[in-house]
């Protein structure tokens, strides 16, 4: 999983740093039993005297134990991180600009024990924070709509963080495509209607262009299939029997005639009653869905 795999090689990278720890332990005069008493401060005030102008020094430093502290615990099968939220949050006060520690913190965060302290609303509240800081970056969008897309299930706010971060400069194209996408799933279809219309109007290539039309198809496909359903329970109530065709709403004046998907193919009657593509469509229903 592309998560694991970036998890492991940030706890593998942090590793080096482990003689600048020990270093900065010695002239900070910490003995073993004492270190964990330095992740508690008592206030944001105290950090910029305590950092006396070291700052990005000791944002390091706590970075550097935040990643052995979920090294350690994800080595030994935890199920509670209890510390990880705070580590973070020094680290990200002594330094509001270490990318990375936002970007896998969240993960760190976000991730079921014990591959993680399962604790996704911590996750996005780092990175929130990292928004406030960092505006302008929009990877930090993207951390943000993935761990609402797989950690929450939250697809509506999944989709605006995509949205927000394409929007930031330098942000790749696809990034639209991914919100509009996620609107769908999330139910907001004519959020991801208007997003893929905005994509296909300004796609800057034919395989952008060629993805937006095939979206926004499956878009019309599955309003008209709401829409026969609709007909398809009131020609139900009033006749009291299923229509067995779509012909049957035609003779009883729910529709002029047979309606057609925007691929051509003449829409149908399923064996569960319900209004479906006919078997030769080329309409892909689950990307909407």
């Amino acid at each position: 999983m592309k998560r694991a795999l970036l998890i492991s090689i940030v706890v593998a990278g942090m590793v080096g740093l482990y003689p600048l720890q020990k270093s900065i332990d010695r002239q900070l005069g910490s003995a073993p039993g004492q270190r964990e008493e330095l992740i508690f401060l008592p206030s944001e005030a105290r950090f910029s005297r305590l950092s006396g102008g070291y700052s990005s020094l000791l944002a390091t430093l706590y970075w550097t134990r935040a990643v052995q502290y979920y090294g350690r615990h994800r080595l030994a099968n935890a199920k509670e991180f209890a510390l990880l939220g705070t580590l973070l949050d020094i680290t990200t006060n002594f330094d509001p600009h270490l990318l990375i520690a936002y970007r896998f913190g969240s993960l760190f965060l976000a991730g079921r024990p014990p591959e993680g302290a399962g604790d996704p609303q911590r996750a996005i509240y780092l990175l929130e924070r990292g928004i406030v800081a960092n505006p302008d970056y929009w990877r930090l969008w993207e951390d943000l709509g993935f761990i609402y897309y797989w950690d929450t299930k939250d697809y509506a706010h999944a989709a605006r963080a995509f949205q927000m971060g394409s929007e930031r400069p330098g942000a790749l194209p696809w990034m639209r495509a991914l919100a509009a996408s996620v609107a769908a799933q999330g139910g907001e279809i004519q959020t991801s209607r208007i997003l893929w219309m905005d994509i296909a109007r300004t796609a800057g290539n034919d395989s952008i262009r060629h993805s937006a039309e095939i979206h926004l198809a499956a878009l019309d496909a599955q309003e008209a299939l709401r829409e026969l359903d609709g007909l398809l329970a009131a020609y139900r109530q009033k006749q009291g029997h299923e229509a067995h065709s779509l012909q049957d709403l035609v003779a009883a004046g729910y529709l002029r005639g047979i309606p057609y998907d925007p691929s051509g193919e003449p829409f149908v009657v399923g064996s569960d009653g319900r209004a479906a593509l006919g078997a030769k469509s080329r309409i892909n229903l689950s990307l909407v869905q």
